[in-house]
């Protein structure tokens, strides 16, 4: 699938990839490179008038960690994830809470994900 790249977010993406939450750093820290399950991710990504905090273009997949920022946002991120959704992408959410404190949960919910998506890519092909 190809998605829409919008060039007016190229510099805000790489403002937001030399900060970011402490939650997201965490994170990035275990998806970068490679290094989970071999996967190529890439971090705030520019997705049609978006930026997505992690995305992976193998299994069309959005990961978004929300922090303070999202607070009293509920309506702002169903419309931004349906929108996400609509372009035949998954969003996966996470609390920057539950990535600080909880990480190997974080991964195994990640891991069984792509478990299941592998699987479901399998049966369709069969």
């Amino acid at each position: 699938m190809k998605l829409y790249y919008n060039s007016n977010l190229k510099m805000r993406s790489r403002k937001l990839r030399s900060g970011g939450t402490l939650a997201e750093v965490l994170l990035w820290n275990k998806l970068k490179a490679r290094r989970f399950l071999g996967l190529q991710f890439y971090r705030q990504k520019p997705i049609g008038k978006y930026i997505a905090d992690f995305y992976c273009k193998e299994l069309d997949l959005v990961i978004e960690v929300d922090g303070s920022s999202h607070r009293d946002r509920y309506e702002y991120d169903a419309t931004r994830q349906a929108a996400l959704e609509a372009l035949g992408l998954a969003v996966l959410r996470f609390e920057d809470e539950q990535v600080r404190k909880g990480m190997d949960s974080v991964l195994k919910t990640l891991e069984v994900w792509v478990e299941e998506k592998r699987g479901a890519v399998h049966d369709a092909r069969e």
